[in-house]
């Protein structure tokens, strides 16, 4: 944590410096208390005869103490804040940037739950431990020693009194502390479990309604959400019976303390401002104690939270950048050389053998049943995932020596489920490439016959999206998935079943429209639909991780049974097609 906090320690140190005028000031205003009560109300140095003028005279000198006091405290926590929320904002930009960096099957190793909650309440536990730290321990360490030293150097006996006191209110704060330390973490746990919920029921809203699951997902919410109140339950019942605990004892020494103080101001041993003074003192003995607890309490949260983000920054990438981002003899070709491939945790091959090469300015399409290895093509082609075995090459050289952006930069893509962010229907098309022109923007929303409907709406290009695209219907989605593709300059362009949601006629249009715009790109298209493969220059058609056939629509449905039955389920018999 100190590499995040030596950032901004001058800040630290103003504020402790400040926090030290704000008790200082706290321990001078008792003594001052015993002179206007001793000497300006009682007059005992003076035969009984009060004095008005020291009292005004001391009291001015109170309110400024106070004054001065409260200013310090004041800029305590202006320069605790600067320290703590930089060192918070740091922090969580670095998680942020980690997570960036994830592979999939990390991100699905913490879950998206877990990965928020990391990213906020954990920092900002880790935030509040680090102000507590600045603010909390300075205070009620100089509260603490500083009413025991004032004390004794006030009575002796006062300050024996309440130090007897001392073990035991430790004793309590111990135990509280060492049994509510565990649940913390078993608290932050629960809330990435509530959080995961919410994030899937918010997210999936449509098909909870849709299902009429409402009532389903209350309960699956309720039940989780009852865990994390009974954790939070389990730890607030402690410190509730340790406060009042430690109230009960330090109250028990102010009452021995003023029984102990009538008898020496009968003797003439002690004047009753010592005894309000020595009052004064233990309450603000018992402040401190009390602050002491609830910096523990953040300390113990804290640092639970802070083992939390540290997964999350000490937690490599699985997948390491490579050196190469230089400029490739041929541009435009891709080649799988006996790649095989598993998904993490699982034994079940999703690919296996597979051997195919796609020439520049080639279009291959993709076409195989449901859960044949399609789409994971796509994941190793943009370096999700890396290959169990072979090696997969995109413009002669393996991907793993590629830098990762290097390699991103060369392809266009258009996932199979459209995503699309928070801003306009421009910004969304230009997402993926720094400073694109309007007319540019333009352009490839013509080419992936998204104009129309875009300018149709009430602010064109400027219409905002709303969240997660749901003011757009799919095809619509769909379509300025496409356009971002397009307008990326880019080798490659892969279509991941993007135009499902499309029409055959627009389909037809975006293809012909893509062909004119982009003719040397070599493209990859992946559908399942015979009307959307059979103008490819090759169709590879996939089966249970293989490639069982590759050639042109009519090469495939001469040799090709798989082909054949998917033409003939869609198409019609045999003599149609032909």
């Amino acid at each position: 944590m100190w590499r995040y906090i030596k950032r901004y320690c001058h800040f630290a140190v103003i504020a402790a410096l400040f926090m030290v005028g704000e008790v200082l000031a706290d321990l001078y205003q008792p003594a001052l208390m015993k002179q206007i009560v001793d000497d300006g109300v009682l007059g005992l140095n003076t035969g009984g005869l009060g004095d008005l003028q020291l009292i005004l005279r001391v009291g001015i000198v109170m309110i400024l103490v106070v004054v001065l006091g409260g200013a310090a405290g004041s800029l305590n926590n202006v320069f605790t804040h600067m320290c703590c929320q930089n060192m918070g904002n740091d922090l969580r930009k670095d998680c942020f940037q980690k997570i960036m960096s994830y592979s999939f099957d990390q991100m699905d190793r913490f879950g998206t739950g877990s990965l928020i909650t990391r990213v906020t309440n954990d920092v900002n536990q880790v935030s509040m431990l680090v102000g507590q730290f600045i603010r909390g321990v300075v205070r009620a360490g100089m509260l603490t020693f500083g009413s025991l030293i004032c004390l004794y150097r006030l009575s002796a006996t006062f300050g024996t009194i309440v130090l007897c006191a001392v073990p035991l209110i430790l004793a309590c704060l111990i135990g509280c502390i060492w049994a509510a330390n565990p649940l913390f973490s078993r608290l932050q746990e629960q809330l990435d479990q509530v959080n995961g919920i919410l994030q899937e029921d918010i997210s999936g809203i449509r098909v909870v309604k849709a299902c009429v699951r409402e009532t389903y997902e209350k309960l699956r919410f309720g039940k989780a959400n009852g865990e994390l109140i009974k954790i939070q339950l389990k730890f607030l019942v402690i410190f509730a019976f340790m406060n009042p605990t430690i109230n009960a004892l330090m109250y028990l020494a102010v009452a021995v303390i003023l029984m102990r103080g009538s008898v020496q101001v009968g003797q003439g041993a002690a004047t009753p401002g010592m005894v309000m003074a020595a009052i004064t003192y233990t309450t603000q003995l018992l402040d401190g104690i009390l602050m002491l607890v609830m910096i523990f309490q953040t300390i113990s949260r804290g640092c639970a939270s802070w083992k939390r983000a540290r997964e999350i920054l000490n937690s490599e990438p699985a997948l390491t950048d490579g050196g190469f981002h230089g400029e490739t003899e041929v541009q435009g070709k891709l080649e799988f050389r006996n790649v095989s491939f598993c998904y993490p945790g699982s034994r079940q091959p999703a690919l296996r053998h597979i051997d195919l090469t796609v020439q520049p300015g080639e279009t291959l399409a993709i076409i195989g049943p449901t859960g044949s290895g399609k789409s994971t093509l796509v994941n190793l082609m943009l370096r999700f995932y890396d290959v169990t075995e072979g090696e997969l090459l995109v413009d002669g050289v393996d991907v793993r020596r590629y830098d990762q952006r290097a390699l991103r930069d060369k392809m266009g893509a258009a996932l199979q489920k459209s995503e699309l962010f928070s801003g306009s229907l421009g910004e969304n098309i230009a997402w993926g490439v720094d400073g694109a022109s309007d007319e540019a923007i333009a352009a490839a929303a013509r080419t992936a016959q998204a104009a129309d409907f875009i300018q149709a709406a009430p602010q064109g290009y400027r219409t905002p999206v709303a969240e997660r695209g749901a003011s757009l219907s799919g095809g619509q989605k769909q379509r300025v998935s496409i356009a971002r593709a397009v307008l990326k300059p880019s080798e490659f362009l892969i279509f991941d079943d993007s135009s499902s949601a499309l029409d055959l006629k627009t389909e037809a249009a975006l293809y012909d429209a893509l062909d004119s715009a982009q003719p040397s790109c070599t493209k990859i298209l992946i559908a399942q639909r015979i009307a959307t493969v059979r103008r490819a220059d090759r169709i590879a058609v996939m089966d249970r991780g293989t490639i069982v056939g590759c050639g042109t629509h009519w090469e495939l449905l001469e040799c090709c049974p798989i082909y054949q039955d998917i033409c003939q389920s869609q198409m019609g018999s045999e003599e149609e097609l032909l």
